[in-house]
């Protein structure tokens, strides 16, 4: 079903549930033009389909990958499987199966994605035995093969996976990684044998490129981590297939022995690395890094409150200590922010978390050329769906920029996928 939703309109339905702006500023009217919302994704079950960073769409735009499982507000177990599939969007929003996954979590699925340069190739992470591993299946063929490790993100020419340990992931940051089975480093706190893998797609050799010891060896405003609880997050390739993001991330330990757990809050630092494992170079060494994306080969958008500056968005050039900051007054709250794949990175693609007050959260799109936000929608979360179930939009783009994926439940049937037409919007 598509509508489109005005803010009159939305007092009426769970799409837009507000007359309140959720950012400071003048009133808007009280009609707030909002563009057509689709639900493709249908009940008992729920769908979603994770972060922000992936490929969602096929080549053609038409079929639209998915999670599927049927419970919610709970912290997965190991015998916990979601299946996989995508939906036929010219076909009644048809569910296609096409694969089972028993290594998952809420906030980025199992990472399931469009194998980037293939017209037919998905891939996701599963358990099999004692290890994580890739399944990579052909929709067409029907073809399944399983590679060794699991991935966390693609290189954009598709040749290549790097991937971290999503046991040591979850054991630091529930939600995140995968339960089921237990960090092989447990007792270590930098550990030489853990940390960002590099993969071949094609025939499954892997080696370890960049150790959690390593980067523990780099002091931080002058002292030592290896005595931190060390683990990797969010890595990311740049569009060049030339260098990698990955966040660096440590936890106080409780000194209660060698299998005490992280305590305290974490702290992040961002390091890019070429894609063998050499330059390795702090990008932001601040401790706040948050949410990125890749601009281009050179420059690097993300959240961040560097030294003596507010917390904000900001523009890194890769391998310099040049930044600026990114729309202060439109996008002045942290989100899920990429560049849409048209139209030379002119278009910005964000989100909000909950309004405190409202709880409407709130994708948009921000034109970079002449400063004007577009709102996408005001979408309702129950306050059931909070830390590490909670269920962000993680806005994402199809291939051809026109039309934007979220997840959310605001329907009130659970957790579904929708799609936003911004065609108007972006021409």
């Amino acid at each position: 079903m598509t509508q489109r939703i005005t803010r009159r309109s939305a007092l009426k339905g769970l799409a837009a549930a507000s007359v309140l702006p959720l950012l400071p500023g003048p009133i808007q009217a009280a009609e707030e033009a909002l563009p057509p919302v689709r639900t493709i994704t249908r009940g008992p079950k729920h769908h979603w389909f994770g972060y922000y960073d992936k490929l969602e769409f096929d080549p053609t735009n038409r079929y639209v990958l998915s999670n599927e499982v049927d419970f919610e507000h709970r912290t997965p177990t190991a015998e916990d499987r979601i299946n996989v599939g995508m939906v036929d969007t010219q076909d009644g929003d048809r569910w296609i199966p096409l694969g089972k996954s028993d290594s998952w979590g809420w906030q980025q699925g199992c990472m399931l994605q469009w194998r980037p340069g293939s017209k037919s190739e998905v891939v996701w992470n599963d358990r099999e035995g004692d290890h994580h591993v890739c399944r990579v299946k052909d929709v067409v063929t029907g073809k399944t093969r399983t590679l060794p490790r699991p991935i966390y993100t693609l290189s954009p020419d598709g040749k290549s996976a790097i991937t971290a340990d999503f046991s040591r992931i979850q054991r630091m940051r529930p939600g995140y990684g995968y339960v089921g089975l237990q960090d092989p480093c447990h007792t270590e706190r930098a550990p030489e044998d853990s940390g960002v893998w590099k993969m071949n797609m094609d025939t499954g050799e892997a080696e370890l490129i960049f150790s959690l010891a390593d980067a523990a060896k780099v002091p931080f405003q002058g002292k030592s981590l290896k005595d931190k609880w060390n683990y990797f997050n969010h890595l990311l390739i740049s569009p060049d297939s030339s260098r990698f993001i990955v966040l660096h991330r440590w936890r106080d330990s409780t000194g209660d022995g060698p299998d005490a757990e992280p305590t305290g809050r974490f702290i992040t630092r961002m390091f890019t690395v070429a894609m063998d494992g050499s330059e390795r170079y702090i990008l932001d060494p601040s401790g706040h890094t948050s949410h990125f994306i890749w601009r281009d080969p050179e420059h690097i958008c993300a959240w961040t409150k560097p030294e003596g500056k507010p917390a904000k968005f900001y523009l890194f050039r890769d391998q310099t200590d040049e930044i600026e900051v990114v729309a202060p007054e439109k996008m002045p709250l942290n989100g899920h922010n990429t560049y849409l794949p048209i139209a030379g990175n002119e278009w910005i693609l964000n989100d909000t978390y909950p309004d405190r007050k409202t709880r409407e959260q709130t994708p948009y799109l921000y034109h970079v050329p002449t400063g004007k936000r577009v709102n996408l929608g005001h979408f309702y979360l129950p306050p059931e769906y909070t830390g590490e179930w909670r269920c962000d939009l993680h806005p994402r783009s199809s291939n051809d920029g026109r039309t934007v994926a979220i997840d959310s439940p605001h329907a009130g049937g659970g957790r579904q996928v929708h799609l936003i037409d911004v065609s108007e919007i972006v021409g």
